[in-house]
This record gives structure tokens, sequence and C-alpha cells, in this order.
């Protein structure tokens, strides 16, 4: 069962303002990537058809605390953690570090709490309990994986 995930991208140009900086609206499609490829690595799609019947996992809630900039060309690593597994819904946190960053530390954390539906008949989403099939394959981390580095 897996508790982590983690993937690395580089900030483009297209994700910067003016001042050159990641615009803040991008650190949460950061995270909705390592998501996907998070329930990529466990063999399902966040949009699944996979199991009978398919559900769907929308945001109820979503934070990001900023500790430094990311910048154009920066090479970051996002981190996933199942900070919460309930049989409803699960939280992840997110943390983002630059690589090769001499301060070393986050540059950000994130949080996001994501409720597993079903679409009704008449179109309404009602929350479900997590598939087994999807269950079976996450674990909340450690408490002690969750701490997080706070001299950076």
């Amino acid at each position: 069962m897996l508790h982590q995930f983690s993937i690395t991208r580089r900030v483009e140009f297209s994700e910067t303002d003016m001042a050159g900086i990641m615009h803040y609206s991008n650190y949460f499609r950061f995270m909705e990537t390592a998501e996907h490829a998070f329930f990529r690595s466990l063999g399902f799609s966040i949009v699944t058809d996979m199991t009978d019947p398919p559900v769907g996992w929308p945001r109820v809630h979503a934070s990001c605390d900023f500790r430094r900039p990311l910048r154009f060309e920066d090479q970051v690593e996002v981190r996933l953690l199942v900070k919460e597994k309930k049989r409803k819904a699960l939280t992840y946190q997110f943390r983002f570090r630059k690589i090769g960053d001499a301060h070393g530390g986050e540059v950000a954390v994130g949080e996001v709490t994501v409720v597993c539906v079903q679409r009704q008949k008449d179109g309404t989403m009602k929350a479900v309990t997590i598939p087994d099939a999807i269950a079976s394959r996450i674990e909340a981390a450690p408490p002690e994986a969750l701490e997080l580095n706070t001299t950076s």
C-alpha cells in the first residue's frame, strides 16, 4: 500500500507572472498533476470507470502556504503524502521542494481533501465509500512523515 508519491516538474514560462515568479494558481495545478500520477501508479485514473459504478473525486478543501518563490526554469519536486484516509475521503499533503535550492526545505506546502462520489441518475453527486479496489492500495502516512520542516 502507498502513502506517498512524488513527481518532478519544471516551471514553464507560461506559469509565471510579470515578475517571473510562478503564479500561485499553478501550485494547485502541480498538486493535481501529482494526484493524477499517484492514481496512475496505483493502476487507476482519477476519472475511473474501473469500478462499478464509476467514481469521481471532487475537491472539498484546498490550501497552500507559500514560503519562497519558484521561478521560470526552476525544477521542483512535488511530494504527495496521504495525510488522512477516511471511508469516503482522502486528504493529501503536498510539499514543494526546489531541486538544487541552497536553502533546503520546502518552498510551499499544500493540502487538498477529495471525496469519493458517484453520479446519481438525476445528475447529482453522492458521497460513497471508497471502493475496496482503490482503498486497499492506499494508506495514511505515518505521523512522523507528515511533520513539516519549519527551518526553511
